[in-house]
């Protein structure tokens, strides 16, 4: 039998920064209020449960933290032209430009910070450290994040990383 929790919005949202490239083109740079949700699937435990929601949720606002007050840097990008300095990054896409001090920058590998690509990036992080936590009985571990109201984008992982 599986079971499962949920954790989602109050302390798990981030406000960043980012664009995102589509199609040729690059959106102007903007920023979001992120609404983070989690599921997590799993047997339950000797105690009962597959996760403790408190130990959930101080992992996932740490991660969450992270991001919070940042730019999104996709860094695996094959659009934009990604410069790494000594105390900056310079980013540019055709004649737009940006330089920004590293300390304002969260650097992600990933290919565009989109809704669905943030969200595979917070299911990495937050199965990492479900595991690191020694969570051995969570299978399934699914990531929405939501940028505006009723707009999310969702990543699901199994126990075999797929």
């Amino acid at each position: 039998m599986t079971y499962r929790i949920t954790i989602e919005r109050n302390a798990l949202r981030f406000s960043s920064a980012h664009f995102t490239t589509f199609g040729g083109e690059c959106e102007p740079m903007h920023g979001h209020n992120y609404d983070v949700f989690v599921e997590i699937e799993g047997e339950l435990t000797a105690d009962s449960w597959v996760f403790d929601f408190s130990e959930a949720k101080r992992i996932i606002a740490a991660i969450c933290k992270e991001l919070d007050h940042r730019f999104l840097l996709p860094r695996k990008s094959t659009s934009l032209r990604i410069e790494e300095g000594k105390g900056e990054y310079e980013i540019a896409f055709g004649d737009r430009r940006y330089v920004l001090p590293k300390s304002d920058v969260v650097a992600l590998e990933i290919d565009n910070s989109t809704a669905e690509r943030l969200a595979e990036w917070l299911n990495g992080r937050i199965r990492a450290a479900l595991s690191a936590s020694g969570a051995s009985s969570v299978g399934r571990v699914r990531v929405g994040v939501e940028e505006a109201p009723g707009q999310a984008g969702w990543f699901t992982s199994n126990a075999k990383g797929g």
